[in-house]
């Protein structure tokens, strides 16, 4: 392409332009191949700006226009005036020294780079990892005092010192997300796209996108590195008995205690049928307050309580194989204080992943997960590693949480009186751009309503309110609740008119919590198990006309009912009216149901026919995911997510050919 613009108008445009105006137009003129132009620009905004502080940076984006265009030379004359302005700016000599191993001239070009090195202080091994380990340590610190910003910020800098730290990734990643900075995988010249995807946790990667396979896959090599193989893995059980009267059930969790996972869980050991199961309490979790009832009623209601949290994960292995456990329940997954290490090693000889990781493990020795028919599908399966067995309703539910007897008025929480409240008590980490545009539209739909949030820290609520400013959403119409103790937190829940959920990664807890306090969800089910578990707790609490399936019917549903207050409360009603008899709130149900499936597990294993989980082709899977980028295309939108997968398979297959499986591709 020609150059279009003569150059006494380029001229005039360097003169009021900024560093940052310089540099975006010379971009948009190169890429529609105006290299005369670029040049003419930095050449005349140089002449007309001879003491702005970044001139040397300047010099040095010329110098490179300069290069390319094989003026070398004046190039070379650039990057010595940038060097006289800046000398501890490094670039320069970088590319000074290509200059001269471009003429010929070997040796210059290694005095130019050897230049570098003395201005650098000494780096080796262990130099790099006292430096990162230091950077990683403030992160955690900072982080802790709710300085997240600036935690994210040193960990960024660790990871450009060694961006294979996956560890560092994960927890860059995670706080992104917590404090809604879009996109959340953000990449820069030192660590791409790919690099963040693999390093990215399988609990982050459920609120980042509604994709199953790609979970499936991160899960795997999240198993497969993180995780990794234990020196010693067992496949012998001789203390398990083989034809037991009652089946020894082994629960494996780090949150029998005040958790939003404890509360999910407070009825479950004291409900099973003690005729058919002795119930064996392993707890893997932080030291728990004396005066903790829920830590104190897991203790009491359980057959045997042992903790772990202690011991090593071989130690913890050996006790759980050493109690003769029939089945291990792993209760966390991949959460924070969850032991996969100690299951791993395989201290039971059936393994069951349930509830507190909501997602498929990907790991060789996890045998069943529990679901409902909801959740995973019959077509959704190939997404699991474990084998699916299915209950009533996959989530129990605590009926004696305490409520606090406050009755809260709109004005305590700082509510309009007159306008419909919507509200969201999710983790500020489940809220993604999608998510929290389409609030908007309901809001921008429905002129007399407000947005009720639960309070992060004060620069990620006003983060989000910005972002709403730039929508047309007012300040005033994004309400921000602050944090309570759990019992007033529920006790003020009646004050909103409809909780409206977040996607991919929707309310659990909190959608349970909502329903018994008689507040209606509405959900927009997913593919993913994240995604589909509040479509699960409406339809056991009855109300399965909240569970949208697309974005239009999610839409207009919000604000359909925002507009008739009328239907709401006949929604309340019906909560009301079932909340002592529906299957959300009878966990009796599940845990009866949950006991014929473990001797059904138990046969499996007596016959010889336990389900091996199938983990082929899951590095393609990987590879093939983690190239899209998901916060441009919503996933969950898609009408033919599995063609748009094996479209993508196809495209990786012609030239890096794939062996067939079971679940995508055929080949």
């Amino acid at each position: 392409m020609t150059d279009v613009l003569a150059p006494s108008v380029i001229r005039s445009m360097a003169r009021g332009f900024s560093v940052f105006d310089l540099i975006k137009t010379a971009e948009t003129m190169k890429a529609s191949g105006q290299d005369a132009s670029v040049e003419l620009l930095y050449a005349s905004w140089i002449q007309q700006n001879p003491d702005n502080p970044l001139l040397y940076a300047v010099l040095f984006n010329y110098s490179v226009v300069l290069s390319d265009l094989g003026k070398l030379q004046p190039a070379r004359e650039c990057l010595e005036r940038a060097i006289a302005l800046n000398a501890d700016f490094m670039p320069p000599y970088i590319n000074m020294g290509r200059l001269y191993e471009r003429t010929g001239a070997i040796g210059m070009a290694v005095v130019q780079w050897s230049a570098v090195l003395s201005k650098l202080p000494q780096i080796n091994g262990g130099g790099i990892t006292y430096k990162t380990t230091a950077l990683n340590q403030i992160a955690r610190t900072l982080e802790a005092t709710n300085e997240e910003e600036s935690a994210e910020d040193m960990l960024r800098q660790s990871l450009e010192i060694d961006p294979r730290q996956r560890e560092v990734a994960q927890h860059w990643l995670s706080l992104r997300q917590r404090q809604c900075k879009w996109p959340v995988v953000s990449p820069w010249d030192r660590v791409d796209q790919k690099t963040l995807m693999a390093g990215m946790s399988p609990l982050s990667a459920a609120a980042y996108t509604d994709d199953p396979m790609l979970h499936l896959a991160m899960a795997w090599n999240y198993n497969l590195l993180d995780v990794g193989t234990p020196p010693q893995a067992m496949d012998q059980w001789p203390l398990v008995e083989q034809k037991p009267v009652r089946l020894k059930i082994g629960y494996l969790c780090s949150d029998f205690r005040e958790h939003a996972l404890g509360h999910l869980l407070a009825e479950v050991l004291a409900l099973h049928d003690r005729s058919a199961v002795e119930v064996h309490a392993y707890y893997c979790g932080p030291q728990a307050s004396e005066t903790d009832p829920l830590h104190g009623g897991f203790k009491e209601t359980a057959d045997h309580w042992v903790d772990v949290s202690l011991m090593d994960d071989a130690a913890a292995a050996q006790r759980i194989a050493a109690d003769g456990i029939h089945i291990l329940v792993d209760l966390n997954g991949y959460t924070r204080e969850g032991r996969t290490k100690v299951i791993a090693s395989r201290p039971a000889p059936v393994i069951v992943n349930w509830l507190g990781y909501p997602g498929t493990m990907g790991s060789p020795y996890h045998h069943y997960i529990v679901a409902d028919e909801w959740i995973i599908p019959a077509d959704s399966e190939k997404y699991y590693s474990e084998q699916v067995v299915r209950v009533p309703c996959y989530q129990p539910t605590n009926r004696k949480r305490k409520v606090s007897d406050k009755v809260y008025t709109r004005a305590d929480a700082g509510l309009p009186e007159d306008k419909v409240v919507y509200c969201c008590f999710n983790g500020s980490h489940k809220i993604t751009r999608f998510t929290f545009d389409r609030w908007l539209t309901v809001l921008g739909m429905v002129p007399d309503s407000v947005l009720w949030l639960l309070g992060s820290t004060e620069v990620n609520d006003k983060r989000l309110i910005d972002h709403a400013a730039q929508r047309g959403i007012s300040a005033d119409r994004i309400i921000i609740a602050a944090k309570l103790p759990n019992p007033e937190h529920l006790a003020r829940y009646p004050l909103a008119d409809l909780f409206l959920d977040t996607t991919p990664y929707g309310a659990h807890t909190t959608a349970s919590d909502a329903l018994w306090m008689g507040v209606p969800v509405l959900t927009y089910s997913g593919r993913s198990f994240a995604s589909r578990v509040c479509g699960s707790l409406l339809q056991a609490a009855g109300l399965p006309e909240l569970v949208a399936t697309t974005e239009d019917e999610f839409l207009d549903k919000a604000v359909e009912l925002g507009r008739d207050q009328a239907a709401l409360q006949a929604l309340r009603d019906r909560l009301k009216a079932n909340r002592d008899t529906c299957t959300l709130f009878s966990p009796q149900i599940l845990i009866a149901e949950l006991e014929q499936h473990y001797r059904r597990m138990w046969q499996a294993h007596v016959n010889g026919t336990l389900p091996q989980p199938d983990l082929r082709n899951l590095d393609v899977y990987l590879d093939v995911g983690s190239s899209v980028k998901h916060e441009e295309l919503e996933i969950q939108t898609l009408d033919d997510y599995e063609g748009w997968w094996r479209e993508q398979l196809q495209k990786r297959h012609r030239f890096r050919p794939i062996p067939p499986d079971n679940r995508l591709f055929q080949g």
